[in-house]
C-alpha cells in the first residue's frame, strides 16, 4: 500500500492535531518519562499544547504530516531569536504545570539547562520532531521539509539515541550532552548554515 502524505503548516485549527501526534510519539521517550514518570496518554495533548504555546508557535514554522488524512507526524521549529509573546507564555503556565504535575520542577530545571547550552549565534531550533510510527520515513520527510525552509545554522537536542543517525544524515553533528542530576542525557546537535 503506497503513501499519500501531505505536509501542512500547523495553524490554530491544526495545533491540537499536531500536539496529539507529539503525545503519541513521545509516550515512551526517556526524557519525557523522567520529567513525568507516568506513561503519556491521549489526554496529554495538553502537555504538548502548553509547551507549544509557552515556548514555540512562530507562524509557519511548525509542520504536520497527514497520511491518507490521518495525522502521523509533526515538527516544531523556532526561527532565530524567536520567543512567543509574553502574554502567551503566561497563559500557558497553568496548563503546563497541570499537565506536567509532579515533574514540573525537574522539567523547568532541565529546560533552563537546555537554554544555557544553546549556541550563542543565531540559529533555527528544532524543538520537537515526532512520528506516531517510527521507521516509515515520516521523520525524514519532516526534516527535509523543515530544512528546505531554514537559512543558516540549525540546532536540536535529541532525547533518543536511536534518532541520531537520522539527524546525522541531514548534516547535524553531536556537539555535547545536556543533562541535570538524574536526568537521561540529550544529545546536543548542530548543523552549520
Amino acid at each position: 500500500m503506497g503513501l499519500d502524505r501531505t505536509i501542512l503548516d500547523v495553524t490554530p485549527t491544526t495545533v491540537r492535531e499536531a500536539c496529539g501526534v507529539m503525545a503519541r510519539a513521545f509516550a515512551d521517550d526517556p526524557v519525557v518519562r523522567w520529567v513525568q514518570p507516568r506513561r503519556l496518554q491521549a489526554a496529554d495533548v495538553l502537555l504538548f499544547r502548553a509547551m507549544y504555546a509557552s515556548m514555540h508557535g512562530a507562524p509557519g514554522s511548525a509542520h504536520l504530516v497527514r497520511d491518507r488524512g490521518v495525522a502521523v507526524g509533526a515538527a516544531f521549529w523556532d526561527p532565530p531569536g524567536y520567543e512567543p509573546p509574553p502574554v502567551m507564555q503566561l497563559l500557558a503556565l497553568p496548563p503546563l504545570a497541570l499537565a506536567v504535575r509532579t515533574g514540573s520542577v525537574r522539567g523547568a530545571r532541565l529546560v533552563m539547562r537546555m537554554l544555557e547550552l544553546r549556541p550563542a549565534e543565531p540559529h533555527w531550533y528544532l524543538s520537537t520532531l515526532g512520528a506516531v510510527t517510527p521507521g516509515r520515513g515520516i521523520g525524514t520527510a519532516l526534516l527535509r521539509h523543515g530544512l528546505d525552509r531554514v537559512e543558516g545554522p540549525a540546532y536540536l537536542e535529541s532525547s533518543n539515541p536511536r534518532n541520531l543517525p537520522l539527524y546525522e544524515r541531514f548534516g547535524f553533528e553531536v556537539t555535547g550532552e545536556v543533562s541535570i542530576a538524574g536526568s537521561p542525557p540529550l544529545a546536543a546537535m548542530y548543523r552549520p548554515g
